[in-house]
């Protein structure tokens, strides 16, 4: 009698085809995941323009005085941070937001600021406070003109967020804590790198002395990922750590405006 034809696959057939698609995985899901990484920076870019346009449109209504980081007001009270302050001339908090960033919550006021993923130059808090022991700000708003080349001048960049009592203050960041340049002061850095530095550098330093830029976006942890950052002239860019850091010898930033007391 004829033998039945078999139209299965053998195992060693079956095991082939795993490892056929196994290879494949290896090779792709890396692709995947950088197209994917690559579209959150495509938008962490866009909200970083969007919002640099609602800053444009509030300096146009107070003569030209740029959003403050903080603002404390006289009588002592709860300060109010920049994202409550603009939110008026944005009504989406999620522009607020780098789509890479996790924990990731609107900086709705002071009590949330920890959670900020978009933080501001604090160089242009304000401090109207009568007589306060340790002033954090100026008393005067920073107008335009006091930034001597806007399209160098980094308004905003991506920083950490977090719980508050693990020391993170998303909303800004603080030039004065970083690397200091011997010929120009204003291209000293905040502290940047494409790691977590609040987590890092918490257990031995004050939030004062904090208030890094993060690089999140391709980060490898060796200074090759990326930040978006927000110019005093409105445009958008993305710059990596490393070449944040070399200072004049890479990005040449403009991020101290003025000297905080």
């Amino acid at each position: 009698m004829p033998r039945l034809k078999r139209s299965g696959f053998t195992l060693i057939e079956l095991l082939v085809v795993i490892a056929i698609i196994a290879i494949l995985a290896a090779i792709l899901f890396p692709v995947f995941a950088q197209a994917r990484e690559k579209a959150r920076q495509t938008g962490c870019i866009s909200n970083a323009r969007q919002l640099a346009t609602a800053l444009y449109m509030y300096c146009q209504d107070y003569d030209e005085y740029i959003v403050p980081a903080s603002l404390r007001p006289p009588d002592g009270s709860t300060p109010r941070i920049w994202s409550e302050i603009v939110q008026s001339y944005v009504r989406n908090e999620g522009i607020f937001l780098c789509p890479s960033a996790t924990p990731r919550q609107y900086p709705a006021s002071w009590a949330t600021r920890n959670f900020g993923t978009l933080g501001y130059n604090e160089t242009t808090a304000v401090d109207q406070r009568i007589n306060p022991p340790n002033p954090e700000g100026l008393p005067e708003a920073l107008h335009i003109a006091m930034i001597d080349e806007p399209a160098r001048g980094v308004l905003m960049a991506d920083t950490p967020g977090g719980p508050l009592a693990s020391k993170y203050r998303g909303y800004v960041f603080n030039p004065a804590n970083g690397p200091v340049n011997p010929i120009d002061l204003r291209l000293s850095t905040p502290l940047v790198a494409d790691r977590d530095l609040v987590a890092e550098l918490g257990a031995t330093r004050s939030p004062n002395q904090l208030k890094p830029v993060f690089c999140r976006h391709f980060a490898t942890g060796n200074g090759q990922g990326t930040a978006s950052l927000v110019f005093a002239d409105g445009h958008a860019k993305s710059y990596s750590a490393n070449f944040i850091n070399a200072q004049d010898r890479g990005a040449n930033l403009i991020w101290r405006f003025r000297e905080l007391p």
